[in-house]
């Protein structure tokens, strides 16, 4: 007997029906999504093959490059108002001018000069002491009749600088002591302000040289002063031009490497004027060297590799003031420090100071980091890179570039140094000057000096109002318990602090 077909409840069918219709829906929606999925996929592994494809060499330098580009490099870009045509052509075949109409300089671009001045007067605003000594002595004029000079990096804070010596009463023409470091901006500003400067952002050997020939070779112009980093300048001077090295009042140097050259000049009785060694001045010391070093390291590095420094194995070569200031850097990030040394005494401050002294050959194949920061030359050789494990980073923090055989400054080709360090060192290469520019006759002889305490003290005293520090004064009757002037200076000369 069959059962009669099932009576819908009321209302129930009309129900069923539209979640029929429902269902329909949406299974023909996903069918219509499935089909279309095939296409999506195709396209996105056309995509993968796209980016799989191994660039060429120009490629990966240029994805590397983008990835990694330091902030300086963004300035600069930020600021090329050209095509990129421009980096095709030399500084020194191109017909420039600023708005006054001269064309006494060579520039990467002098349409970047309003952008580098806004960045020279950032650099003004963290720099007050420098500014300060601009102000107390331009109505003096101290460098009236100076002619300075110059081959130091060419950034915002050296531009400071420069201008503050040129309020001060000097003609200035520079050069950059480093192929990498300049700010084309920075330099394009100073040309547009009058300065003859000669200076871009990856000069060539043969460019370096030429910038240079071009500062100190000028008809109706001799300089009688120079302010180096690194001696180049004065290498320079002294083997091509030598009548124009006799006359010179003075020379200031600010590098270990540069400072090394004149005592081996004023060693073998070459050295016919007086110098400065700024260097080993305690303010450049402690400042430019240590505390500088300490936090322009990390950023170098960061920039440009990205690396995370915890568990990382790192070996720097040398403890002087650069290797502390990197080496305490390192330490508070994580990093495993090895020292290597050739004086005793860095040696066993290093061994002091919580980090293991080796040799260089006992560590290359298990770090991960080679720092050098010896001013010496090949420290790490061809033989040292072949026996590094791969991916090991390598970087020099010393002035020279022939400590490692492929290497140059880090921070200042990678990243940037902090404005108020170097308002400490320009404000000492400003006194430096004024006091050999001005010292009377045979005060100096031809030799090296380091820069009176005195002077070391008044830099220090100037930078003191940033922090709103207020220095204790002596009473009369602790003065004369010490055997001290009130005023100073403080320490003898012997003292190291």
């Amino acid at each position: 007997m069959s059962m009669p077909d099932a009576m819908p409840l009321p209302g129930v069918g009309e129900e069923l029906k539209q979640a029929k219709e429902i269902e329909d829906a949406e299974k023909y929606s996903f069918m219509a999504t499935v089909t279309k999925a095939p296409k999506k996929q195709i396209q996105f592994a056309d995509d993968m093959q796209e980016f799989t494809k191994f660039p060429t060499k120009t490629g990966r330098r240029s994805l590397s490059r983008s990835i990694s580009q330091s902030s300086t490099d963004s300035y600069s870009s930020a600021a090329s108002y050209t095509d990129s045509s421009d980096d095709e052509v030399s500084p020194r075949e191109k017909q420039q001018t600023n708005s006054k109409g001269s064309s006494n300089f060579c520039v990467k671009n002098i349409k970047q000069a309003e952008f580098g001045r806004r960045e020279i007067e950032i650099a003004e605003q963290d720099m007050s002491a420098l500014i300060s000594l601009r102000k107390r002595a331009q109505g003096e004029k101290p460098l009236a009749g100076a002619k300075i000079v110059g081959c130091t990096h060419i950034t915002a804070q050296t531009a400071v600088l420069i201008e503050t010596l040129c309020a001060l009463g000097a003609q200035c023409r520079w050069s950059a002591c480093n192929i990498y470091s300049t700010q084309n901006e920075v330099a394009a500003a100073l040309a547009e302000a009058g300065v003859a400067v000669f200076a871009w952002k990856g000069e060539s050997e043969d460019d370096f040289w030429w910038c240079i020939d071009r500062c100190v070779n000028m008809d109706g112009w001799q300089a009688n002063m120079i302010l180096d980093d690194g001696g180049d300048l004065t290498h320079w001077v002294y083997k091509k031009y030598p009548n124009v090295f006799k006359k010179i009042r003075g020379i200031v140097e600010e590098s270990v490497t540069g400072v090394h050259r004149l005592y081996q000049l004023s060693k073998a009785g070459k050295l016919c004027v007086p110098a400065m060694n700024v260097n080993d001045s305690v303010t450049k010391q402690k400042f430019d060297n240590l505390y500088c070093c300490r936090e322009s390291i990390l950023d170098g590095l960061k920039r440009t590799t990205d690396v995370m420094f915890g568990g990382k194995q790192v070996v720097v070569c040398g403890y002087g003031e650069v290797g502390k200031g990197c080496c305490a850097a390192l330490k508070a990030l994580g990093a495993i420090v090895y020292i290597t040394e050739i004086d005793p005494i860095c040696a066993l401050q290093a061994c002091m100071d919580g980090f293991r002294v080796v040799k260089l050959n006992e560590v290359i194949r298990q770090v991960d980091v080679v720092i050098t920061c010896t001013g010496n030359k090949n420290v790490v050789t061809r033989e040292h890179l072949d026996r590094m494990k791969n991916s090991c980073i390598v970087c020099n923090m010393g002035h020279s570039n022939t400590e490692i055989d492929v290497g140059r400054l880090l921070n200042l080709s990678c990243s940037t140094v902090p404005t108020f360090v170097l308002s400490i060192t320009a404000t000492t290469q400003a006194l430096a000057l004024i006091e050999l520019y001005n010292a009377p006759e045979g005060r100096y002889k031809q030799d090296v000096y380091l820069l009176p305490k005195k002077m070391d003290e008044y830099v220090a005293s100037l930078h003191l109002p940033s922090f709103d520090a207020h220095l204790t004064e002596l009473t009369d009757d602790q003065a004369k318990y010490l055997g001290l002037n009130k005023n100073g200076p403080f320490k003898p000369n012997y003292y190291r602090y």
